[in-house]
């Protein structure tokens, strides 16, 4: 299973506890935020922002706050200012990361990424280094005892998909960013229920991390994501299941 979808399997186990999804609204309303300021706030015609809202719906945001970081962004109500920012650096391993963020404060929140990463043995790359690993695209996840991997092919293909590959507890559907809304659509037209659905950078090729690197690398990205400013932490590592259980048990 890909690195992406095991990360995805651990954040879905954990996003249970209430701390996790304290911190999940902060980010999401960013984001909501950020997405109005780029592109307007008509989530219509602004992919970014309806998907972020989209997220915000799975954790129960009140459309409240929805409206409000929505008129934060274009100006409605005042706000702080989010610069975007994206990191390339190195795990355990040698696994290639990319993390992305909002911050009001870049100096700052470059210092914090940094000693995350060298707490953990990571360490920031120079820019471009490891972001030509990761090509954007579209990426659903699926319970596994929502459908069964046969017929969710059939018709995530039929609806635009690359690739669905299966393991672990989910099915992870797979899209270029032109087709993910089409398949989302078809997915909610067929009642299949999904438990994420996003725009993400999807590693072309894997390094496999085993022992206590495995667990260093997990324990790295799980710090990584709690930073306040960092939005996604993406890496292309490829841990045997038999370890990942192990290591979120």
């Amino acid at each position: 299973m890909s690195g992406h979808s095991k990360w995805a399997t651990i954040k879905h186990k954990k996003a249970a506890t209430d701390a996790k999804r304290g911190a999940a609204f902060t980010k999401i309303i960013r984001e909501i935020t950020a997405a109005a300021k780029a592109s307007g706030g008509n989530p219509d015609t602004n992919p970014r922002l309806r998907t972020a809202m989209d997220r915000a719906k799975l954790i129960n945001m009140q459309k409240t706050n929805i409206d409000n970081a929505i008129k934060k962004g274009t100006g409605e109500l005042p706000g702080v200012v989010y610069e975007e920012f994206t990191f390339d650096a190195y795990g355990p391993g040698g696994v290639a990361m990319l993390i992305s963020g909002l911050t009001d404060n870049k100096n700052r929140t470059t210092a914090e990424v940094r000693n995350l990463l060298s707490k953990k043995g990571g360490n920031l790359a120079s820019p471009g280094s490891t972001s030509f690993l990761f090509s954007k695209k579209g990426v659903i996840t699926v319970e596994q005892n929502k459908i069964a991997e046969d017929a969710l092919m059939e018709i995530a293909l039929e609806a635009g998909a690359d690739d669905i590959e299966s393991d672990g507890s989910f099915h992870e559907i797979t899209c270029d960013t032109a087709s993910f809304e089409k398949v989302k659509a078809v997915l909610v037209a067929k009642n299949i229920t999904t438990s994420s659905a996003e725009i993400s950078m999807v590693p072309s090729s894997y390094v496999k991390v085993v022992g206590d690197q495995a667990r260093q690398l997990i324990e790295l990205m799980d710090s990584l994501e709690e930073q306040e400013d960092v939005q996604n932490v993406y890496a292309n590592f490829d841990i045997p299941e038999d370890e990942m259980e192990k290591i979120s048990s």
